[in-house]
């Protein structure tokens, strides 16, 4: 993978496009950035295969597919063992209501989003998917009031 010292002006410039736009065509990328077709293409197959483009994805409504209520939870999780930690990071994002799930370090162990259809549904997911799990020490619940800005 390269690092942000090994791209150029050009580079991150395709990235900030794509990252706008990700479906956006060769030929239109390049002339918003101002390049011609072959040597843009050859930066987003290079950008690629180095591992800076990670990949391509739809961002999804979640109001559209009845997911519009969004918690952040921070999780403690009690670390009996390494079986623990793995079984309980492998249950946990395997779960579809889970969007993101990040180990931190502080005093809590993990932060997630969780996304659902109402308060009802995120109380049911906390009573029948997270608390019966081995470890679970605590939890912390946090609703979103409005989203301001997010690129996921």
């Amino acid at each position: 993978m390269r690092n942000s010292h090994d791209l150029d002006h050009l580079d991150h410039a395709i990235l900030r496009s794509l990252e706008t736009n990700g479906r956006l065509s060769n030929v239109e990328l390049a002339a918003e950035v101002g390049l011609t077709p072959a040597p843009c293409l050859r930066r987003v197959k290079r950008l690629e295969l180095s591992g800076v483009i990670a990949g391509y994805r739809a961002r999804i409504n979640p109001q559209a597919v009845g997911r519009s209520f969004c918690v952040y939870t921070s999780v403690q999780v009690t670390m009996t063992s390494r079986d623990v930690v793995e079984q309980f990071e492998q249950t946990v994002a395997s779960y579809d209501e889970v969007t993101e799930m990040r180990r931190v370090y502080g005093e809590v162990d993990y932060f997630l989003r969780v996304e659902v259809e109402d308060s009802n549904a995120y109380e049911r997911f906390q009573a029948e998917k997270m608390y019966p799990l081995p470890g679970v020490h605590r939890m912390i619940s946090y609703s979103t009031m409005k989203t301001v800005k997010s690129s996921v």
